[in-house]
């Protein structure tokens, strides 16, 4: 059986991307050192990992990636919490029957959907999808 291990992105600013990781979504430092001949800083973020890689993002703004989906318990408050942090969001919060999102920009214009759902009104294969383990 295989799982999604991590997400991995390029940092311009490795230390202030991590900062803002830290500070909007209450990520922690598991590792920060050489991996692989860069630094390479991989964090925990909820039940999630990332990989921040110590390099330039690379190409024009997200290459063949469009988001990173964060999911939390507690949307509206992770939104003033973000909004206090001073972060610029594409619009409100966007709700569809069971599902509620807002999408913001990270650092290096990494682009996050953070979302909150109501899995227990969803149907059965989305349910097993959203779910957490």
């Amino acid at each position: 059986m295989e799982d999604l291990h991590h997400v991995h992105i390029f940092a311009s600013d490795i230390d202030a991307t991590v900062e803002w990781y830290c500070k909007n979504l209450g990520g922690s430092v598991a590792y920060d050192g050489d991996f692989g001949g860069a630094r390479n800083i991989f964090m925990n973020i909820g039940r999630g990992r990332l990989n921040i890689y110590d390099q330039e993002p690379r190409g024009e703004l997200s290459g063949t990636y469009h988001h990173i989906g964060i999911q939390t318990d507690d949307l509206i408050g992770l939104h003033e919490r973000l909004t206090q942090n001073d972060v610029k969001f594409r619009s409100g919060i966007r709700e569809f029957d069971n599902w509620r999102y807002i999408m913001c920009p990270a650092p290096d214009n990494v682009l996050l959907e953070l979302f909150q759902i109501d899995i227990p009104k969803m149907e059965p294969g989305l349910q097993a999808f959203f779910a957490r383990s």
